[in-house]
């Protein structure tokens, strides 16, 4: 079966993939495609951040876990093994994804740095977006997928039902307009990207709703974060949030005093109350499987979504 793709970021390229090795026939069609999307900005490590509901999530994000894994013993995919420690200036419970991981504890007082009660470790995967994109487009185009370049947006998925059997909607934050989802909001990440001084390990810190603190050290460059600011759909830097952002990150980590700023950039995470997956037949000849509103997780559920798609895709195949 000849099978649409919309969206080529993280969730598309990944549903496309695992289509392809089931022996569909994949086009993807988008109006951004990689180095270009907003999947290519991401500071990509595992981690379920603002993304429901909750049991759908810890199945997924378990099953994306094991595959990002076996992706870090295949060299040229960007994807490496790292520490994270998660800080709190309060007692907390134990995460409620500690299901997903095999090697979750809590950091002793010794292990995290003044001024916090509670942190916990965790190791998981790293995802570096510049190589880890490039290898999920080589790995789509080799497996017989095509890619086309959209002249301008949609602006109603509606306009694909006439030529296309079946769809899968990856449209990420554009299912607000396309889809009239009224649920999707953008979540706001503005980051800086810094040499690296040495550090090892991510961070990440939550003082406040819209306020984070994340560090994602990679091989050639560290990602300083950073914000969650829902419903702002301005993708302009702050100067002030970036002072803010070094100012936090600086007293986390002194070594990045001596770091280089790089780049400033800003992307829009798709947020949702929760993630729609699922079929919805649109007429005799055509259908739609939804996959969109990961919030923060794009990555931390790309391949265990798109597992749940493949499926669906089977069942209505046959």
């Amino acid at each position: 079966m000849k099978v649409t793709v919309l969206g080529c970021g993280v969730s598309g390229l990944t549903c496309g993939i695992r289509l392809l090795e089931l022996n569909f026939r994949v086009k993807i069609i988008a109006y951004s495609i990689p180095p270009n999307t907003t999947s290519d900005i991401a500071a990509a490590y595992w981690s379920p951040f603002r993304v429901y509901p909750e049991g759908k999530v810890l199945k997924w994000g378990k099953h994306a876990f094991n595959v990002f894994m076996k992706l870090t013993r295949i060299e040229g995919t960007g994807v490496s093994r790292t520490k994270l420690m998660e800080l709190f200036d309060h007692d907390v419970d134990d995460v409620w994804w500690e299901k997903a991981v095999p090697n979750y504890r809590r950091a002793s007082k010794e292990e995290m740095p003044q001024g916090f009660k509670y942190a916990h470790l965790v190791e998981i995967p790293l995802i570096e977006t510049p190589i880890y994109m490039k290898y999920l487009v080589k790995r789509f185009k080799d497996l017989g997928g095509r890619i086309q370049r959209l002249d301008k947006k949609i602006s109603s998925i509606e306009e694909l039902y006439t030529d296309n059997m079946l769809i899968i909607n990856c449209s990420g934050l554009g299912a607000h307009e396309i889809c009239g989802d009224n649920e999707v909001y953008p979540i706001r990440g503005q980051i800086i990207r810094t040499t690296n001084p040495g550090i090892n390990r991510c961070y990440h810190y939550e003082s406040t709703i819209k306020d984070l603190t994340y560090i994602v050290p990679r091989s050639n460059d560290c990602i300083l974060g950073g914000t969650a600011e829902e419903n702002n759909w301005n993708t302009e830097i702050n100067e002030e949030t970036a002072k803010t952002i070094l100012h936090h990150c600086q007293k986390l980590e002194p070594s990045l005093l001596e770091a280089e700023v790089l780049e400033h950039k800003v992307g829009l995470r798709p947020g949702r109350n929760e993630v729609r997956l699922e079929l919805e037949i649109v007429n005799n000849n055509c259908s739609v499987i939804h996959n969109y509103g990961h919030g923060g997780a794009g990555f931390t559920l790309s391949w265990g979504c798109a597992e749940e798609v493949v499926k669906t895709a089977k069942t209505y195949a046959n």
